[in-house]
């Protein structure tokens, strides 16, 4: 069975490119005239030369590059010059590259190898990159990716676009470059540590409480990158000082307004932009909430029967806020760097809009639950009783069954424009 044919296609520009086209969309192995093809072409974004394995890191760093780049080849046992000088021991080269790919790529790649003799004699190996499951890392937690026949290493925002939001677990464990374990806030990392043993710290206190071993071999929200230890995307956003997450993250925020009537073009009563680590932003947000509209635990008897001329503010049952409040910090898309979470107070209702990449996704499977949730550390920690927020169970079924009771209003939950938009109604 032939490869699965690449979407976009292009027409060749030359004789060369045809090939690759080709070999791409429809070939299984290379033989002896494709591979001496490639190598007539020379290095390029997607071929790669090496005369002899001496170095398994870079080699990981060559392998990382290209298939963040869309795959390509490198061949083994062939020099900067387009010389075949073929390799010794094919099959050593082979489990070499074996190796490289299982031990030194993150996530691991499963290599293509073919081995290929010619009539001289000399033996060469090609290897065959795929990039499946972007974004891959190298085992010191560098991203790279190739421009022309060289390397360099990825932006966070390149890093942010590789990966796929229906399939971004690996994005909260993305190390944030920029931070340094001085940026978490220590006193909310070692409470949460504290309600987590069971208020014993002292194998910790005994070795000065190390954040660094605790946050990289107990949490694994930190990793160690060139001798210093960097928190990863969820670290930084479930324990980082506020202020710090606002300079390495600023676009993870929330801006809560108020507006003065029901529809967005009325005058604005109060605008917020809250920033920092998830619990301050989850708590500040509640407090904006509190400012203008009543979280009850049951419906209340009373309704307003428009004897008064002042209308009474909103009513929301507490369980459906707290959840929509929840899955707005722990299920954004944080790779959306240039948006952020909106949250909008109405007389008659509350809007949540959250930056999600919404191509492929479908809206059936979130009202049933069924979706699985990008970010499973962060939003684990977050709802853990030890964290120390108040939040519910049930997720967005509960949301929208105690809502609709509370109300008499179905909420409203739409995918547009890459955004979650989400609106509860309120009792009056």
């Amino acid at each position: 069975m032939g490869r699965k044919r690449f979407r976009n296609r292009h027409v060749p520009s030359s004789t060369r490119s045809f090939f690759a086209q080709q070999y791409f969309e429809e070939h299984v192995l290379l033989d002896r005239t494709e591979l001496l093809n490639l190598i007539q072409g020379g290095e390029d974004s997607y071929v790669e030369f090496k005369v002899r394995l001496n170095n398994p890191e870079k080699l990981a760093a060559e392998i990382v590059a290209l298939a963040n780049s869309g795959g390509g080849f490198i061949i083994i046992g062939v020099n900067d010059n387009r010389r075949v000088e073929g390799v010794d021991d094919p099959e050593w080269v082979e489990q070499q590259l074996i190796d490289v790919c299982r031990r030194l790529v993150i996530p691991p790649i499963r290599p293509q190898i073919n081995k290929i003799a010619f009539d001289n004699g000399k033996r060469i190996v090609a290897l065959e990159v795929t990039g499946v499951h972007r974004p891959y890392r190298t085992f010191d937690h560098r991203c790279y990716v190739r421009v022309g026949s060289t390397k360099r290493e990825a932006t966070a925002e390149e890093i942010a676009e590789m990966y796929d939001p229906r399939h971004s677990h690996g994005f909260e464990l993305l190390p944030i470059m920029t931070a340094t374990l001085d940026d978490i806030d220590e006193a909310v990392f070692w409470s949460y540590v504290r309600e987590l043993r069971g208020g014993d710290l002292s194998e910790f206190e005994e070795h000065g409480y190390p954040v660094d071993e605790v946050m990289i071999h107990y949490l694994q929200l930190a990793v160690e990158v060139d001798q210093e230890s960097v928190p990863t995307l969820a670290g930084l956003l479930l324990f980082g000082k506020d202020e710090k997450v606002a300079e390495h993250l600023p676009r993870s925020g929330l801006v809560a307004t108020r507006f003065s009537g029901v529809e967005i073009t009325d005058p604005i009563i109060e605008r917020e932009e809250i920033v920092g680590n998830l619990a301050s932003v989850y708590e500040r947000a509640l407090r904006f909430l509190a400012r203008y509209t009543d979280l009850l635990a049951e419906r209340p008897s009373r309704r307003w029967s428009g004897a008064s001329p002042v209308a009474p503010r909103a009513s929301y049952p507490r369980a459906a806020v707290l959840e929509a409040l929840t899955n707005a910090l722990v299920h954004r898309d944080y790779s959306a760097r240039d948006q952020v979470t909106r949250l909008l107070v109405f007389d008659d209702r509350i809007e949540l809009i959250n930056p999600m990449r919404t191509s492929g996704v479908a809206l059936d499977p979130i009202c049933y639950g069924v979706v699985n949730a990008p970010y499973p550390r962060l939003k684990a920690i977050f709802k853990s009783p030890y964290y120390g927020m108040e939040t519910v169970v049930g997720g967005v079924p509960m949301l929208l069954s105690v809502a609709q009771r509370f109300s008499g209003i179905r909420p409203e939950i739409k995918l547009v424009s890459d955004e979650f938009r989400l609106k509860l109604y309120g009792l009056r």
